[in-house]
This record gives C-alpha cells, sequence and structure tokens, in this order.
C-alpha cells in the first residue's frame, strides 16, 4: 500500500470551507511548473493549459462545486507512442463532504451514484486545484490511438481491434446479409 501521507498537491488550491459561501465564481489556472508536474504524474507528454471556473455552494460542512474544466494536452498513442493533441472542455461536478471516520480502510462500501463526485475532507479546508487534477486524470482516455496505430500494429504483426474481438471468428465465415 501507498503512503499518502507525504502527498503534496501539484495544482493546490486551498479553500477555507467558511469562505464557500455566495462565492459565484471561483477560476483557477495551473501555471507552467503545475502543468509539467501534472503532466508527468498523468504520463502526458505535457500539458499546455488545465484551466476551470467553478460556482460554490456551502450547505453546512458540505461545498458543492459545479463549472467546466478546460485543458489542451498532448499524450502519446497507446499503440505508436506518436503525440496526439487532445483538447477538453466539459462540465465538472464535485461535492466535498467531512471525513467519516465509520468505515475501514479495506472495507467495502456500496456507492450510490450521487457518491461518486464525494471528495471527503478533514478540517476546514477543501482544495480545489486536486479536484480539478483528478477531474482531468478521469477525462484522459489511456488507450487513446492516433492515426498511426494501424501502421504501428501492422508493422508490429499485431491485428486490429476487429480482428480479435468477439465477433472475429464469424468475419470469416463469409456470411451474406
Amino acid at each position: 500500500m501507498t503512503d499518502t501521507s507525504q502527498f503534496k498537491p501539484e495544482f493546490s488550491r486551498s479553500l477555507d470551507i467558511r469562505q464557500a459561501e455566495g462565492k459565484a465564481a471561483h477560476v483557477l489556472d495551473a501555471d507552467v511548473p503545475e502543468r509539467e508536474a501534472l503532466a508527468e504524474r498523468f504520463g502526458l507528454v505535457r500539458i499546455d493549459r488545465l484551466a476551470a471556473d467553478l460556482e460554490l455552494e456551502r450547505k453546512d460542512r458540505k461545498v458543492e462545486a459545479r463549472g467546466r474544466i478546460r485543458a489542451d494536452y498532448v499524450q502519446a498513442c497507446a499503440v505508436s507512442a506518436e503525440d496526439i493533441a487532445v483538447s477538453l472542455d466539459e462540465p465538472v461536478f464535485f461535492r466535498f463532504v467531512p471525513e467519516s471516520g465509520d468505515h475501514a480502510p479495506d472495507e467495502e462500501i456500496e456507492l450510490d451514484a450521487d457518491d461518486c463526485d464525494e471528495i471527503e475532507y478533514s478540517g476546514s479546508h477543501i482544495d480545489l486545484g486536486e479536484a480539478v487534477a483528478q477531474s482531468l486524470a478521469l477525462a484522459i482516455d489511456p488507450f487513446l490511438t492516433g492515426p498511426e496505430a494501424d501502421a504501428a500494429r501492422k508493422s508490429a504483426g499485431i491485428g486490429t481491434p476487429e480482428d480479435s474481438g468477439p465477433f472475429a471468428a464469424l468475419k470469416g465465415l463469409g456470411l451474406k446479409e
């Protein structure tokens, strides 16, 4: 198990939850060193832009953040390793909730659809930057392929995904519609 107690977020934007009251808009923009560190963490060639516009609403000790994340990054093709430019512009929603100590570290817990966007925090501060970074990480396609992927597969003697999928055997039967 990895020790996360020494983890230092590359893109940290700490906010006291009491300051979340009535915050209409929060604009976050990662600088060059933060983007370089996040690119290394996420296995990207580089991140040219990472920004988020968030509206915050506090309900007691819970803080909801809604808005948009925008990023431009370069990622290596999963097959040919060529550089692929990717632009991301999508809505985000997460809820910061006080840490609950009612489950053991290895205990299985059931999640509802609404629970999946919850980020636990302890004390009185939340980290908007790390939440944005995690949203970016979830949006990265780990199997992204570029235009040279088929040529790289062919030169390596690897078939296409269609050649080895569940219907590949039917392809050779010569069935006509």
